[in-house]
């Protein structure tokens, strides 16, 4: 696979990351990836208890990563959390390579990040947010489409209409995000202009991934048609459909207000659906191209899957 700005900023082989999904990107998990040449990336609330003590799960999950590899690997830090300041203090302590900021202003933390000698990527879902981000000093962009798992941006716009635009308006390295599955969607996504590649749901079903047994074998099950995108009036989220969907369309359909969603919601349903397994009660996010996930396999053979398909997809281009 060709090297490219990402590469060489980030000093991993392959430009290829693994997202940072919030309950369930432990170190085992980002060891491996970054084991296999990409960069892998840890959550601080990864593999956690509600009661745990936020800084210290974080600690030990980037403790427990350099035990696992001496390679490059990064943090996800959502910015609306509100202990986000303590969580930038450690890891600056903890000496990380690389940070994955989010849902939040950029400005607040990445000079700080960078005077420590931190790399600081930052997800945006807008050109608008993107120039913003470089005008900051991140290091690279990541254009994440609202195909992605999770939180998504308000205008809900798709990677491949997001990637070529934000590339077009900024000098700073593109990682494109949202619905890439595979090696047909890395090179799509390297000739819009994209320099990297940020998968989630790929590797949600990887045998060092933290992710209950259920939620894995309905991310495996999943069809075209299996995520649907809720809570557009508190935060545009994409998850597999299941009673807890049907339940946030219901009140959204019924005007309920954003207040009356956010409680319903509450702070840990994707904690039981993710880490617990409750198809009932939980919330399974995932990402639009569940589809195309056909089973539970090591993080390096996805990795290497991905490597090794690249080249046959560019010759089938001729």
């Amino acid at each position: 696979m060709k090297k490219t700005r990402i590469s060489e900023l980030l000093g991993i082989e392959y430009p290829l990351i693994q997202g940072g999904m919030n309950w369930i990107t432990n170190a085992e998990l980002a060891a491996a990836v970054s084991n296999a040449g990409g960069l892998g990336i840890v959550s601080p609330t990864a593999a956690m208890d509600v009661s745990d003590s936020l800084t210290e799960n974080l600690r030990k999950q980037i403790r427990k990563t350099c035990e696992l590899t001496d390679r490059p690997f990064g943090v996800n830090l959502p910015l609306m959390n509100p202990m986000s300041k303590d969580l930038v203090d450690l890891v600056i302590e903890e000496r990380v390579a690389v940070v994955a900021t989010s849902a939040g202003n950029p400005a607040t933390f990445t000079a700080q990040l960078k005077s420590a000698g931190i790399k600081v990527l930052h997800v945006v879902a807008s050109v608008k947010h993107a120039k913003g981000a470089e005008k900051h000093g991140v290091d690279a962009v990541i254009a994440e489409g609202y195909e992605a798992g999770g939180h998504n941006g308000f205008d809900e716009l798709p990677t491949f209409v997001l990637v070529p635009q934000v590339v077009d308006e900024v000098n700073v390295p593109v990682i494109a995000a949202g619905g890439i599955m595979d090696a047909r969607g890395i090179v799509a996504a390297m000739a819009l202009g994209a320099e990297g590649v940020q998968m989630g749901t790929l590797f949600i079903t990887t045998r060092e991934c933290v992710a209950h047994s259920k939620f894995k074998q309905a991310v495996v099950e999943a069809g075209d048609t299996s995520t649907v995108i809720t809570g557009r009036k508190v935060g545009p989220t994409r998850g597999l459909k299941n009673p807890v969907t049907d339940k946030v369309m219901e009140m959204e359909g019924a005007g309920a207000s954003a207040n009356d969603i956010l409680t319903y919601v509450g702070f840990a349903r994707s904690r039981q659906g993710q880490l617990e397994g409750d198809w009932e009660e939980g919330e399974m996010y995932c990402g639009a191209g569940a589809g195309l996930v056909k089973g539970v396999i090591d993080a390096k053979e996805v990795i290497d899957g991905l490597v090794a398909g690249v080249p046959d997809v560019i010759n089938r281009l001729g």
